[in-house]
C-alpha cells in the first residue's frame, strides 16, 4: 500500500512570493528611476549640455571679445564703421552691394 502525500502548498507558495520578488527587484534594477536605463539616459543629457555649454562658452567669448574691441580703452575703428553701417543702413561711394 503506497502513502499519497499531498503537495506542499507551503513550498510553493514560497517559491512563487520570492520568484514574484526577484522579477521585481530586477525590473526596477533595470527600468527603475534609478536603473540601468535611467543612467544611460543621465549620460547621454549631461554629454549634450556639455556640449551646449562648450558652445555657449565659445559665444560668450566671442562677444566679449566684440565688447572689448569697441570699449574705449581699445577701439577697433574697422569693427566700429561696420557696426555703424548695419545699424545706419549706409554703405561708402566705392561699395557694390549684391543681392
Amino acid at each position: 500500500m503506497t502513502v499519497r502525500r499531498k503537495p506542499a502548498f507551503g513550498v510553493v507558495i514560497y517559491a512563487a512570493i520570492t520568484l514574484g520578488l526577484s522579477l521585481y527587484f530586477i525590473f526596477a534594477a533595470v527600468q527603475g528611476d534609478y536603473g540601468l536605463f535611467r543612467r544611460a539616459e543621465i549620460e547621454v543629457e549631461g554629454d549634450t549640455l556639455a556640449a551646449e555649454l562648450e558652445t555657449l562658452e565659445a559665444e560668450v567669448a566671442r562677444m566679449e571679445n566684440l565688447t572689448n574691441r569697441l570699449s574705449d580703452d581699445y577701439l577697433d575703428l574697422d569693427l566700429l564703421d561696420q557696426q555703424a553701417r548695419d545699424v545706419l543702413g549706409m554703405i561708402r561711394s566705392d561699395e557694390i552691394v549684391v543681392r
